[in-house]
C-alpha cells in the first residue's frame, strides 16, 4: 500500500505513519536522548526535537557541472525535481556563456509553473583539487540560505550523480528523522594522507587567475596541526541547514580558522567539513558516517571512483543508498535507474503538489539502510573517531 504524506498543523495521517517510523523514534530516543548536541551560545541551534518535527521536510540541493554538462545538469534536475525542495545549478567558469545561457532559459521557461530552481549568475572557476571547489560549495550555501527559506538539508551533487529513488521516497523517510542529523562520510584515520594531503602546502591559481589550471606544490612542508583534529571524508555531502549557517557565520570563528587552513591543502573538500563538525562540540554529536552514496571504489585504487554500468545495478539497489556517482553521460545504465526506480520516461520536470508526498516501494530500501546507520551499536561508535 502507497503512503501519502499531507502536510498539515497536525502531522501526518495515521496511515501514514509506517512500522519505521516508530521504531526509528524509539531508536533514536535510545541513542540520542542521553548525548544530544549541546544549544550554542548564540546563533541557530542543532538541537531539534525528536518527536516535533513531522512535517515533510524540504532538502536544497547544489549541483554542480562543468564545460559540456549543460545537459546533465538538466538531466540530474529532472530526475531530483520536487516542488517541495530547492535547485541551485552553478555550470564553472571553464563552461560557456552560451551553456549558462541555455541552462538558465530551461530553468526561465520552467518558472512559469515553478519557482524554486536558480541558476548561479556569477559563475566560479573551480579547480578540481583545489580549494576553489570548497569555496564554489560555501558560494552556493550562501545563495541558498539567501534566497530559500525554510529547508532542512543541504546536498551537493555532481553532474555524474544520480538518484536511486524518488524525492517523494526520500523526504517519507527524512521526516522522520531529526532535523540535527548530519550525514558526512569522515575519519581521523588518514593514514598515507598525512604525507600527501596534510603535509604538503598546495597553491590554487584559480583563486587569482581566469583560466583553469592544476594547483601546484610549495617546497616548504608543514607539522599536523595541535588546536584541532584533522578528519577526511568524501566530498558528497546532506547536512543540516543549521550547520551550514554555523559554516557560513561562524559565530565561534572555527569555521574561518580551519577555512584558512585549508586553503593551502590538496583536495580540501574531502576534509573541511569533516574537520569543522567534529570539532565543535555543538555539532559533533550530529554525524551520521555515511554520505548516501553508492560508490564502486576501484579495488587497487580505493581514491578513485569506477564508473558505474548496468552491471552495478543490483548492487546499487541493494544499498539502500539514494543517490549513486559516478555516471558516465547517457549511459545505459540511467536509462534502466529511470524507468525501473524512478518511473519517469523523460528528463523534464513534473508538475506535483509541494504538500504532498507518494512514496514509492523504495522508501523500504533506505529505510533499511537508516535502521543499521542508526543502530545504537553503529551510530555512536563511528562519530568523529
Amino acid at each position: 500500500m502507497k503512503r501519502s504524506h499531507i502536510s498539515s498543523p497536525r502531522s501526518y495521517s495515521r496511515q501514514a505513519i509506517s512500522v519505521f517510523g516508530v521504531f526509528l523514534l524509539f531508536l533514536l530516543g535510545l541513542t540520542l536522548t542521553s548525548r544530544k548536541p549541546s544549544d550554542s551560545s548564540s546563533g541557530s541551534t542543532p538541537n531539534r526535537s525528536l518527536t516535533g518535527k513531522s512535517k515533510i521536510p524540504r532538502l536544497a540541493y547544489l549541483v554542480t557541472g562543468t564545460k559540456g554538462d549543460g545537459r546533465r545538469v538538466k538531466r540530474l534536475l529532472g530526475a531530483i525535481y520536487h516542488p517541495r525542495n530547492y535547485y541551485l545549478l552553478h555550470l564553472d567558469l571553464e563552461a560557456s556563456d552560451e551553456e549558462r545561457m541555455e541552462l538558465a532559459k530551461y530553468v526561465r521557461a520552467e518558472k512559469k509553473k515553478f519557482g524554486n530552481v536558480m541558476v548561479m549568475g556569477l559563475a566560479d572557476l573551480v579547480t578540481e583539487k583545489g580549494p576553489t571547489m570548497l569555496a564554489s560549495t560555501l558560494h552556493g550555501v550562501a545563495i541558498l540560505l539567501k534566497k530559500a527559506e525554510d529547508w532542512d538539508w543541504f546536498i551537493n551533487l555532481s553532474s555524474s550523480d544520480y538518484p536511486l529513488m524518488p524525492q517523494d521516497d526520500i523526504l517519507h523517510i527524512f521526516s522522520y528523522l531529526p532535523r540535527y542529523l548530519n550525514f558526512i562520510e569522515h575519519t581521523s584515520n588518514i593514514g598515507w594522507k598525512e604525507n600527501q594531503r596534510a603535509r604538503p602546502i598546495i597553491i590554487d591559481p584559480g583563486f587569482y587567475h581566469l583560466k583553469k589550471s592544476g594547483v601546484f606544490w610549495a617546497k616548504e612542508r608543514r607539522s599536523l596541526p595541535a588546536s584541532f583534529k584533522l578528519f577526511m571524508g568524501s566530498t558528497s555531502l546532506v547536512l543540516t541547514r543549521p550547520f551550514m549557517e554555523f559554516c557560513i557565520w561562524g559565530w565561534d570563528n572555527l569555521p574561518r580558522t580551519l577555512l584558512m587552513y585549508y586553503t593551502n591543502f590538496l583536495l580540501s573538500s574531502e576534509g573541511y567539513f569533516q574537520t569543522v563538525v567534529c570539532n565543535n562540540k555543538d555539532y559533533q554529536n550530529t554525524t551520521v558516517n555515511h554520505d548516501l552514496h553508492y560508490t564502486n571504489w576501484d579495488p587497487l585504487l580505493q581514491q578513485r571512483a569506477l564508473n558505474l554500468t548496468v552491471e552495478n545495478f543490483q548492487d546499487m539497489v541493494q544499498s539502500g543508498a539514494p543517490f549513486a556517482r559516478e555516471f558516465r553521460e547517457d549511459d545505459l545504465v540511467l536509462d534502466k535507474i529511470d524507468t525501473e526506480l524512478l518511473s519517469q520516461t523523460d528528463t523534464g520536470l513534473r508538475l506535483k503538489t509541494p504538500e504532498v508526498v507518494k512514496p514509492t516501494v523504495s522508501w523500504k530500501r533506505l529505510e533499511k539502510l537508516m535502521v543499521r546507520l542508526l543502530d545504537h551499536d553503529n551510530f555512536r561508535a563511528k562519530q568523529c573517531k
